[in-house]
């Protein structure tokens, strides 16, 4: 594809669709104000085997709070611009994380926990309805936690680990059941970036932070397979009958 940056038809009325289903679904995403057919052809291989066609292009209009993304973070600190590094940092904190304080030496370490959070509770909500994201970069991950960049996708049609959305995946690296440890390396790239930006004992804590993500996730996961299954209250067998139903429909 040489990085044209195109979309065609095809793809873009998947994002269009699998957007606004994302949204009536509930779980944090962009949605899809409109879509603009173009008269440009566009050459794809789609299944890439080989076999490529022209196919007409098209452009979505994405609609979400705010587009920064771990990489937006990232990129800075690679290339040592620390200063636009935080004044990039206390922007979006100002405008998008009203609970911390501008003047709190711990804001960057609460933006951090925050981002944490929500980014297992986001992945633990796609879990709960089969979605995988065929690109979980850094720059696919939204600081706000919210589902971005529509690529390739997909919906399980029935459960399985290795369900993988996107064809050129051969390391199934992004393959669903990865997909909350991708999580866990995109947030260790956030927090690598962030650094510079604390001191020792903050560097600590965030560490600390970083650790927790894994329960975090998990209680999530279980808290919205058990409201799937109506189970109430609290029972040490919860889990294992999660864990069961799962394995028999991996099995039929």
């Amino acid at each position: 594809r040489n990085g044209d940056g195109r979309a065609v038809l095809r793809s873009s009325v998947r994002e269009f669709l699998c957007s606004e289903a994302m949204h009536y679904l509930g779980i944090p995403t962009s949605r899809a104000a409109s879509l603009v057919v173009s008269d440009d052809d566009v050459w794809r291989d789609q299944f890439y085997n080989g076999n490529i066609k022209k196919e007409r292009g098209a452009v979505v209009l994405r609609l979400a709070k705010s587009w920064f993304r771990i990489g937006s973070l990232e990129i800075l600190a690679h290339s040592g611009e620390l200063e636009l590094q935080r004044k990039l940092l206390d922007f979006i904190i100002q405008e998008h994380f009203p609970s911390i304080a501008m003047n709190d030496s711990n804001r960057y370490l609460e933006f951090f926990s925050t981002v944490v959070s929500e980014t297992a509770n986001l992945i633990a909500l796609w879990m709960s309805v089969g979605f995988a994201h065929g690109v979980c970069n850094t720059d696919n991950f939204s600081l706000l936690s919210i589902t971005i960049d529509y690529g390739p996708f997909g919906f399980m049609e029935s459960y399985d680990p290795n369900f993988v959305p996107n064809t050129s995946d051969d390391e199934r690296r992004y393959k669903i059941g990865n997909q909350a440890n991708v999580g866990l390396f995109n947030l260790s790239k956030l927090l690598q970036a962030l650094k510079p930006l604390l001191d020792t004992r903050q560097k600590q804590l965030a560490s600390q932070i970083l650790e927790g993500y894994g329960e975090r996730y998990y209680i999530r996961f279980t808290e919205l397979f058990k409201t799937k299954l109506g189970l109430l209250g609290e029972n040490e067998d919860d889990n294992y009958l999660i864990a069961f139903l799962l394995k028999v429909s991996l099995l039929c």
